[in-house]
C-alpha cells in the first residue's frame, strides 16, 4: 500500500459483522513502524515473521515503512476462512459470514508417498511464474497426469477449497475431465483467478501434504508450492512442481497430445537424471582374461597360500601348476577354445583347480550343483551343449554327446610321458568365461554368458575402495551355481588373498561356521542377509573380519544393530551390494553405518565405477528421482546375453539410449534418490529371491502343470514371520483332476532343486480370480499344513522326556503338529529351520543336532536314537 495514514485509518475501520462472524469481534489492527524502506532485507524478514506467526483467530498487522509504504498482513485459521474472504477483507470491504464463511473442513490427506522421500526435515516453499494461468479444470487435469506418472498404481484424489476431485483416464490431454470424488488427498489445488491485493501465503502447515496455489498478483500468474516435510522432501516437491508446470503447459498448448506420450522430463533434465545413475569416479581397467590376471598374481606371490580346504592348502604356484595339467587333460579330451565345459563338484580346493583349468583351456565353465535333481542336471548339459562335464557323481545323467570325466582321469592323461610345459590357450578378453544358469519363466533355467573382461572390471572397480590385497583371507561360502561365488573366488585370487572353502554343512551350522571364521582368521566375508542373520544368533565377539559384503537378496539394515554393538564401524566395514547375474555379480555398493541401520535404509548405494544405472517407466522413459520404476544397468558388467535365446536376449539386453552400448532391463523395481543412491524395492514380475537364490515362480508353476493330475496351478511366496526374510517359503495351489498334493510335490522334487520346491501344496476346487480374470492372490486360503501324522503317544522309555521336548521344538519351528515318524523335510523343513532347531536344543541344554545327521535321520524317532548314541 502507499499513503500510510489514510490506509491505516481505513484498516482500523474494517469490521466483521458480529451477528454471523465465526470470530470474536476485534476492530483493532496492530500497527508497527519499521524504520527501513519496504525493499530493505529487514523489511522482508519482518513480513516473513508476521506471516509465520500462528493465529487462533483473525489477526491483522500493519507494517509501516520509512519510505511511506505499508504492508497489511492478515492471518486466520485455514479451516474457518477462505482466501477470497481474506482478500476482500484486505480490500476494506465488509465481510459477512456468506463470504467469510466458515469453509468446509479439509478432506482427509493421504499417507506419505514413497516417492516423496520426505525425510529431509525441511519444507521450503517454491514460487514459479506462469505464462498462462489456465483454469481450475486444466490444473486439476495436469495434477492428475503428474500424480499418475509418479504413482501409476494409485488413483489420484485432489483436494480443493470446495471438495475433492479425481480425473478419469482419457486418450488425450484435452479429454481429461475432473469429477467429484471422496477419498484422502495427497495434493491440493488452491486456484484463484481474481487478482487479490496481496499474495496468499499458506501459513505454517499447508492444508494438504502437497499444496499448489495458483493466483495472480502484480507480476502476473504465479504458482506456489508448499509441502509437509514428513510427506515430501524439498527437492522432490520442487521437482514435482516443475513437472506439473510442464504438463499444464502441454494441456493448454497441445490438448490433442496422447496422455501416454507425455514425458515429465525435458532434454536437459533427462541428461541430469541420467548423470545421477553414474558413479562418482571412473573405472581404470585393462581388459585381460582371468588366467592372465591370475598368472600375474601367481608370479608375484608363488609361495603364498591360495586356497585352504580343511587342513590342506595349495600355494599359488601349486594351483597354477595343477590347473595347467588339468587344462592339458581337457585339450586331450577334445576341448577347444570357445567350448563350454560342465563342472559338477563339491566345494573344495579341487573345484577351484578345475574352474581355472577350464579357463586355461580357452573354454567357459558351466557350474552345476551336485545336489541338483537329475532332470535339472540333464537340462543344463543339453542346453549348454556340454561335450565334457567334470564330476565325481557316480551317476551323472546320460545326455547324448556329453561325457562325464573325473579330475583324476584328466590328470592321468596330462601326466603321461612326453608332456611338456602347459600354457594357457589364448582367448580374447571378451570371450565367455562362464555360463551360470538362473531360474526361467518358461519352466526351464536360462544360461547367462559372462565374459572374462567383466570379471576383471569387477575386481578393478572394488580393489582400491575396499583395500583388497594379499593379507586378506576370504570365505568361499556359496555354491558355484550362484554367481556370488564369482566374487568370492576371483575377488580373492585375483587380489592375492587366501580363499577358505566352507563345506556345505559348515555353511549351514552357525556355531561351526563361527569357529571356522575365528580359526582361519577370516578378514573378508560375503553373505546373503539370511545366512548372516543365523551367524548373529551365536556369540560373534571373536570374529575378526574387517569387511562384510551383503548381496543376493534384500537386506533389512536393522538386523545389523547387534553386530555394530560389538564391531564398530571403524573396525569392520559393512557393505550392501545390489547385483544381478546378467550384470556380473555386483552393480552398486552402500557402506552401512549404525545410523543408516537405525533408519532402516533401503539404499543399496551408487553404481560401481564402470557401471551405471537408470530407472525407467514401462515405455522406457527415464523417471525422476523418487519415482519407482524398472532398474536398467549399463556399463562394464553387462553380460553377453542368454545362451541360445536370441529373442529373450533382444528383449532384455537393449540399446543404452545415452551411451549407445548395451544395457540390461533387470525386471527389478527401484528408485533413484536425488544424490544418485539407488533404493531397491523388489521385483516387478514373478521373480523372487529366497536365501539368495533367484527364482522365477513361473518356472515352478510350469513344472507343476507338467503333472498330468494338475489342471491349473498358482505359486506364491509368503513369510512365516513377516519381520524375518529367512522364513520366506513357497506355497503352491493346484486344481487336480486326480491324485493328491503329496504325489504332486514328490514329482516336482524330481525336477526342482530343494530351494525351489514348494513348502506346501494346497488343493482347491478352483483358483480365485479378480474381475478381469487374473489370479486374486488376496483370496487364496491359508495354505494346507504340511502332512503330519497323528500325535502318537511317546513310548514311556528313558528317552521319553527328550522326545517330547524335541517334538515341541520341531512343532514350534515348523508351525505344524509333528509325529514321531514324520519326515522333517516333507513337513516343510529346510536348512535354516534346522539351524533354529539346533539353537533351541542348545538353549534347553540338549545335545546339539548337526545338519548332516538331520539329512541322514529326518524323523523324530531316528533323531532321538542318534542323540542317545
Amino acid at each position: 500500500m502507499s499513503g500510510p495514514l489514510p490506509l491505516a485509518a481505513r484498516c482500523h475501520a474494517v469490521r466483521v459483522r458480529t451477528d454471523r462472524s465465526p470470530f470474536p469481534t476485534t476492530a483493532s489492527v496492530w500497527t508497527e513502524d519499521v524504520p527501513v524502506p519496504a525493499a530493505d532485507p529487514l523489511a522482508e524478514r519482518r513480513r516473513a515473521a508476521e506471516l509465520a506467526r500462528p493465529a487462533t483467530g483473525l489477526r491483522r498487522v500493519l507494517l509501516r515503512f520509512a519510505d511511506g509504504l505499508c504492508d497489511l498482513i492478515l492471518v486466520a485459521p485455514r479451516d474457518r476462512w477462505d482466501r477470497t474472504a481474506l482478500g476482500r477483507l484486505a480490500a476494506g470491504e465488509s465481510v459477512a459470514t456468506e463470504t467469510g464463511r466458515p469453509v468446509a473442513e479439509a478432506p482427509a490427506t493421504a499417507l506419505a508417498p514413497m516417492w516423496g522421500l520426505g525425510d529431509d526435515g525441511s519444507a521450503v516453499p517454491h514460487l514459479f511464474s506462469l505464462d498462462d494461468g489456465g483454469d481450475e479444470a486444466s490444473w486439476l487435469a495436469a495434477l492428475a497426469v503428474t500424480l499418475r506418472r509418479y504413482d501409476p498404481e494409485t488413483t489420484p484424489v485432489i483436494g480443493t477449497d470446495h471438495g475433492s476431485f479425481t480425473v478419469a483416464e482419457a486418450p488425450t490431454l484435452g479429454e481429461l475431465t475432473p469429477s467429484p470424488v471422496d477419498g484422502p488427498a495427497l495434493a491440493g489445488l488452491l486456484f484463484d483467478e481474481t487478482e487479490l491485493p496481496g499474495a496468499y501465503v499458506p501459513c505454517l502447515a499447508p492444508p494438504f501434504p502437497l499444496t499448489l496455489s495458483v493466483f495472480r498478483d502484480s507480476d502476473g500468474w504465479r504458482l506456489r508450492c508448499d509441502h509437509v516435510s514428513g510427506h515430501l522432501s524439498t527437492e522432490v516437491a520442487a521437482q514435482f512442481t516443475r513437472h506439473l508446470v510442464r504438463v499444464h503447459r502441454l494441456i493448454l498448448s497441445s490438448p490433442r497430445t496422447a496422455v501416454d506420450d507425455v514425458d515429465l522430463l525435458d532434454g536437459a533434465e533427462r541428461d541430469r537424471v541420467a548423470a545421477l545413475g553414474r558413479p562418482s569416479r571412473s573405472l581404470a581397467t585393462t581388459p585381460v582374461t582371468v588366467p592372465e590376471a591370475f598368472a600375474r598374481i601367481a608370479a608375484a606371490t608363488p609361495d603364498r597360500i591360495a586356497v585352504t580346504d580343511g587342513g590342506a592348502g595349495l600355494t599359488y604356484r601349486e594351483l597354477d601348476a595343477r590347473s595347467a595339467l588339468l587344462a592339458h587333460g581337457l585339450r586331450d579330451r577334445g576341448v577347444t577354445p570357445g567350448d563350454r565345459v560342465g563342472v559338477c563338484l563339491e566345494r573344495t580346493a579341487e573345484l577351484v583347480v578345475t574352474l581355472l583349468a577350464v579357463l586355461k583351456a580357452g573354454a567357459a565353465y558351466v557350474p552345476v550343483d551336485p545336489a541338483y535333481p537329475a532332470d535339472r542336471l540333464a537340462h543344463t548339459a543339453r542346453d549348454a551343449g556340454l561335450g565334457v562335464v567334470i564330476t565325481r557323481l557316480p551317476e551323472f545323467p546320460d545326455v547324448a554327446g556329453c561325457v562325464p570325466v573325473t579330475p583324476d582321469e584328466l590328470l592321468e592323461t596330462a601326466a603321461g610321458p612326453g608332456v611338456g610345459p602347459v600354457l594357457p590357450t589364448a582367448v580374447a578378453p571378451h570371450a565367455t568365461a562362464y555360463v551360470i544358469y538362473t531360474s526361467g519363466s518358461t519352466g526351464r533355467p536360462k544360461g547367462v554368458e559372462v565374459p572374462h573382461q567383466n570379471v576383471i572390471a569387477l575386481i578393478d572397480a572394488t580393489r582400491d575402495e575396499y583395500g583388497l590385497g594379499t593379507e586378506d583371507v576370504w570365505t568361499w561360502f556359496h555354491s558355484t551355481a550362484f554367481d556370488f561365488s564369482v566374487w568370492e573366488i576371483w575377488g580373492c585370487l585375483l587380489t592375492g588373498g587366501r580363499l577358505v572353502a566352507v563345506p556345505y554343512f559348515v555353511s549351514r551350522e552357525p556355531d561351526r561356521f563361527h569357529d571356522l571364521l575365528v580359526s582361519e582368521k577370516v578378514t573378508v566375508l560375503s553373505q546373503t542377509p539370511s545366512a548372516f542373520a543365523q551367524l548373529l544368533n551365536v556369540d560373534h565377539t571373536e570374529v575378526g573380519v574387517r569387511l562384510v559384503v551383503f548381496g543376493g537378496e534384500p537386506l533389512d539394515a536393522r538386523v545389523l544393530l547387534p553386530w555394530f554393538d560389538r564391531h564398530p564401524e571403524s573396525v569392520c566395514r559393512m557393505v550392501n551390494m545390489f547385483g544381478i547375474t546378467e550384470t556380473t555379480v555386483h552393480v552398486t555398493a552402500q557402506t552401512l553405518t549404525r545410523r543408516l541401520a537405525l533408519d532402516a535404509t533401503r539404499s543399496v548405494g551408487r553404481a560401481l565405477p564402470g557401471w551405471h544405472l537408470y530407472v525407467t517407466d514401462p515405455a522406457g522413459r527415464l523417471l525422476p528421482p523418487g519415482v519407482a520404476g524398472e532398474i536398467c544397468v549399463g556399463g562394464a558388467g553387462v553380460a553377453l546375453g542368454y545362451l541360445g535365446q536370441e529373442e529373450l536376449t533382444a528383449r532384455r539386453f537393449v540399446v543404452d539410449p545415452f551411451t549407445g552400448g548395451t544395457m540390461y532391463r533387470s525386471g527389478d523395481l527401484g528408485r533413484l534418490r536425488p544424490d544418485g543412491r539407488l533404493e531397491h524395492l523388489g521385483r516387478i514380475d514373478t521373480q523372487v529371491k529366497i536365501r539368495g537364490f533367484r527364482i522365477e515362480l513361473d518356472e515352478i508353476r510350469a513344472v507343476l502343470l507338467e503333472d498330468p493330475d494338475v489342471r491349473t496351478a498358482a505359486v506364491v511366496v509368503r513369510r512365516v514371520d513377516a519381520a524375518d526374510a529367512a522364513t520366506a517359503r513357497i506355497d503352491a495351489y493346484v486344481v487336480l483332476s486326480g491324485g493328491d498334493p503329496g504325489t504332486v510335490r514328490k514329482r516336482a522334487a524330481d525336477f526342482l532343486p530343494d530351494y525351489m520346491l514348494p513348502t506346501t501344496i494346497t488343493s482347491l476346487d478352483a483358483l480365485p480370480l479378480t474381475a478381469n480374470g487374473k489370479l486374486d492372490t488376496e483370496q487364496l486360503p491359508v495354505p494346507a499344513a504340511p502332512r503330519a501324522s497323528a500325535r502318537d503317544t511317546v513310548p514311556r522309555t528313558a528317552d521319553a522326556d527328550v522326545t517330547e521336548r524335541l517334538r515341541e521344538i520341531w512343532s514350534d519351528v515348523l508351525g505344524v503338529p509333528v509325529g514321531l515318524d514324520d519326515d522333517f523335510f516333507e513337513l516343510g523343513g529346510n536348512s535354516l529351520f534346522a539351524v533354529r532347531i539346533g539353537a533351541a536344543l542348545r538353549a534347553q541344554g540338549l545335545p546339539s543336532l548337526r545338519l548332516r545327521e538331520l539329512y541322514r535321520h529326518p524323523t523324530l524317532r531316528e533323531i532321538v536314537r542318534t542323540l542317545a548314541a
